[in-house]
């Protein structure tokens, strides 16, 4: 995988989401209840800290020693010694599912259903979830297996703004969260 993402708005970042594909998919999961960009520079600090992204690795860490390292300040997450155990979860799903390439998780995919599927089998990641990556990987990554857009819906629209699919800069970054504090002021109001 050879990307040019611009989602952590920091270079050293950027490139760990733009080559490593454990890394993308680690970067989704911190995306909750944390800044976007913050989330997905997590999987550069846990690179800098434990020294690889290699799942196998980090599946067999020691559960306390690997949430020390990602919860010491600045923590990956907000949560950062539950996201450690969401991490090293995720990362033994990558190794048993796939032979520890998280690449295969997309690549293997043989349609839109399917990726949504094996997205949606990912530890901490429910349906929302599972569209919102589905769309970042078509939209930022080229992964578009036959009927994504119909699987993924609105988040497949080009140019929608409506989540971490869309962000390629500072600007689109803005547009995002504008979007998202749109819908969250509806939804109060409906």
């Amino acid at each position: 995988m050879k990307a040019s993402l611009h989602i952590a708005q920091d270079p050293a970042a950027d490139e760990v989401l733009s080559t490593d594909p454990f890394g993308l998919v680690v970067g989704m999961l911190l995306d909750q209840q944390f800044p976007m960009e913050r989330a997905f520079a997590g999987p550069a600090k846990v690179l800098q800290r434990f020294g690889t992204l290699d799942p196998g690795a980090i599946a067999v860490a020691d559960p306390e020693e690997f949430a020390t390292l990602c919860a010491t300040p600045p923590a990956i997450h907000r949560y950062g010694r539950s996201m450690a155990g969401r991490i090293q979860t995720l990362a033994a799903l990558v190794v048993e599912t796939y032979d520890g390439d998280a690449e295969r998780i997309w690549t293997g995919a043989s349609s839109g259903t399917d990726l949504l599927a094996r997205l949606e089998a990912l530890p901490g990641f429910g349906a929302q979830k599972a569209r919102i990556f589905a769309a970042l990987l078509g939209k930022q990554l080229g992964v578009q297996p036959d009927g994504w857009v119909e699987a993924i819906g609105p988040y497949a629209e080009p140019g929608s703004y409506r989540s971490v699919a869309d962000v390629v800069d500072p600007e689109s970054l803005e547009k995002v969260r504008a979007v998202k504090k749109e819908a969250k002021a509806a939804a109060r109001h409906a």
